[in-house]
């Protein structure tokens, strides 16, 4: 009898950092609670994500009240030397399901993320957190 075949580990096309960096482009106020389970991530881990990519300057957050409001860097440049010359902006506006720039320019869509998220709930945040 043929024993059975080891399991092989699974992978996913797009790693973690990826994954979290085009959730934070399509809604900059997300709370990490509600990422790590859209992303079926731990907090701690999303937690370490999110820091990971401030530190290597994709990403910057902005505490409003009570809340972050993240602002993605779209001019980052990707780390792996085969594509180190190329900005992070197109992969993130797929991924965030943004328009391309030439259709954006045409009908006034596809303005960055932070332009016009606001936090869920619907409720507008001013500048003094009120």
């Amino acid at each position: 009898m043929d024993s059975p075949m080891p399991q092989r580990s699974t992978w996913t096309f797009l790693t973690n950092h990826t994954r979290v960096l085009s959730a934070i482009a399509r809604d900059p106020w997300v709370r990490i609670r509600d990422l790590a389970a859209d992303l079926q991530l731990t907090e701690r881990t999303v937690q370490a994500l999110v820091a990971d990519l401030e530190e290597a300057g994709y990403l910057t957050h902005t505490r409003v009240g009570r809340r972050n409001q993240y602002q993605v860097i779209m001019g980052g440049k990707f780390r792996h030397p085969a594509e180190k010359d190329r900005d992070i902006g197109p992969l993130l506006r797929i991924l965030a399901g943004f328009p391309d720039r030439a259709e954006a320019s045409a009908d006034g869509v596809g303005r960055d993320a932070a332009d016009t998220a606001r936090p869920r709930g619907g409720k507008s945040v001013s500048d003094d957190g009120r």
